[in-house]
C-alpha cells in the first residue's frame, strides 16, 4: 500500500499526492505485510523518472518517518526538471518537512501544520557506543539544517534552535520564518503567527508512538490469525484422521 500516487492533469501537469509514512527502502516488506501505507524512495524515484520535465504538484499530508528516505525523496524532486509546487493539505511533520523544503513553491493550507525538530533514534550499547550515536545524530542534525536553509535563508543557528525547541507552525508562522511561500486559499501571507502552542511537543510524541503501537498490534493480530488457523487445521487433520479409522474399522 503506497502512499503516493501520481495523477496526470494535463500533458504538461502532475499532481502528485503524499498521504502516509516516509520508510527506508530495506524496511518494504513489513509495511507491505502490515498493510500500512508507506513509500521508499527508489520506488518513488522510479515512478517520477516518468514525468521528466512535467510541472508538478505535491500533495503532502504526511506524519513523517525516516530521514534517509525523506533524504531521498528530496533529492528526487529537487533534480525534477519542471517547477515542482508542494501543497500543504494537513500535516508535514518531522520528516515529510524535508521533502517539502524541495517546492521551488510552497503553500499550505490554513488549516495545516508543519514541525521540525532533531531526528532522533532508539540505541543500545555502552557509553562509548552512545556518545558515538550522538555524534551521529549531531552530524544527520546538519545535513537536515542544509535543507531548511536552503529554502528559507535562515542563519543555520536560528534553524537549530528551532529543531532545538520542537517547533509548530501554523501556515502564517511557516510563511513568516520562511519556510512556507504562502497560504492556499488566501490572496497573500496573511498576519504573523504567535509562537507554538505548548501541547504540541506531547501531541508529537504521542502520535509516534500510536503508529507505532498501531503496527504492533496489527503484527500481534496477524500472528494470532495464523495461530489459530493452524491449530484448526491440525484439528481438521485429527478429525479426518479419526474418521478414516472409523471406516477402515
Amino acid at each position: 500500500m503506497r502512499f503516493w500516487r501520481f495523477l496526470a492533469k494535463s500533458d504538461d501537469e502532475v499532481e502528485l499526492r503524499i498521504d502516509g509514512e516516509i520508510v527506508d527502502d530495506d524496511d518494504i516488506w513489513l509495511y507491505e505485510w502490515l498493510g500500512i501505507q508507506h513509500t521508499a524512495p527508489n520506488a518513488f524515484r522510479q515512478e517520477l523518472a516518468k514525468y521528466k520535465d512535467k510541472n508538478l504538484t505535491v500533495w503532502i499530508d504526511s506524519i513523517g518517518g525516516a530521514v534517509w528516505a525523506a533524504a531521498g525523496i528530496y533529492n528526487a524532486l529537487m533534480e525534477h526538471k519542471g517547477k515542482v509546487t508542494v501543497k500543504i493539505d494537513g500535516k508535514t511533520l518531522s520528516a515529510a518537512s524535508i521533502i517539502a523544503m524541495a517546492g521551488d513553491e510552497v503553500l499550505m493550507s490554513p488549516a495545516a501544520v508543519m514541525m521540525i525538530h532533531n531526528p532522533w533514534v532508539h540505541a543500545a550499547g555502552d557509553a562509548a557506543e552512545l556518545r558515538h550515536v550522538a555524534g551521529v545524530l549531531d552530524e544527520i542534525k546538519q545535513a537536515v539544517i542544509n535543507a531548511y536553509e536552503i529554502k528559507t535563508g535562515l542563519p543555520r543557528e536560528e534553524i537549530s534552535r528551532l529543531m532545538d525547541e520542537e517547533t509548530w507552525m501554523s501556515a502564517q508562522k511557516a510563511v513568516e520564518l520562511g519556510f512556507a511561500d504562502g497560504i492556499l486559499y488566501t490572496n497573500g501571507a496573511g498576519e504573523p503567527a504567535v509562537a507554538r502552542a505548548a501541547p504540541a511537543y506531547a501531541f508529537s510524541r504521542l502520535a509516534v508512538q500510536m503508529k507505532v503501537d498501531a503496527a504492533m498490534r496489527r503484527l500481534f493480530d496477524l500472528a494470532r490469525q495464523q495461530r489459530t488457523m493452524s491449530n484448526n487445521n491440525l484439528k481438521l487433520q485429527l478429525e479426518l484422521i479419526k474418521l478414516k479409522e472409523v471406516r477402515e474399522e
